[in-house]
């Protein structure tokens, strides 16, 4: 149990690699203004180390962006293109948490977002969804986390005009990233 006023049932300090074939890194984009876009990232990998006190706990994750997929493959061609992402010159976001606080029945984890060599804060809202026992003898931890960027604040600003529609866009500033991950004990 954590040293600190929270208490999060089954609780286990250690490192944990996120296991990319039970968690998802996810998008949403307004787009036309009328809609909105979904997609994911394929590839990703990361660390959580949850600390014996578990606000002193860190994340370090790398995101793909080549892996891109919003089940469109000519879009997603464009957003690896040099309008949006230009993974030839920027293949990875990478996320380093600063600080974890207690905030409500949840968290907030602060940390430096950096896509396109462009790093600002960000804070996710965090769920603990829970520590338990795996199939094969491990142990697996379940984290649910949101957040909003600007796309704008990194470069990625490409943006087409919808005729007639004075002010419209085809594709909103605001992102909102989402993370379901599972983390795998290590030993």
């Amino acid at each position: 149990m954590s040293t600190t006023a929270v208490e999060i049932p089954g609780y286990v300090a250690g490192t944990w690699a996120i296991d990319p074939v039970h968690s998802e890194v996810s998008f949403v984009v307004r787009h036309m203004m009328v809609s909105k876009v979904r997609g994911r990232f394929d590839k990703f990998e990361g660390a959580i180390v949850t600390g014996e006190d578990a606000l002193a706990s860190s994340v370090t994750a790398s995101v793909d962006l080549s892996s891109i997929n919003t089940g469109q493959e000519q879009r997603d061609a464009h957003i690896r293109s040099a309008d949006f992402f230009e993974v030839e010159k920027h293949p990875t976001m990478t996320f380093a948490s600063t600080g974890l606080r207690a905030h409500g029945d949840g968290f907030l984890l602060d940390g430096d977002l950096t896509i396109k060599r462009v790093t600002r804060p960000v804070t996710f809202n965090l769920e603990v969804n829970g520590f338990g026992p795996d199939a094969y003898g491990g142990t697996r931890a379940g984290f649910s986390a949101t957040t909003e960027i600007n796309r704008h604040d990194y470069g990625v600003s490409f943006n087409g005009p919808i005729p007639g529609v004075p002010g419209g866009v085809t594709v909103s500033e605001k992102v909102t990233i989402t993370l379901e991950i599972e983390g795998v004990l290590q030993p």
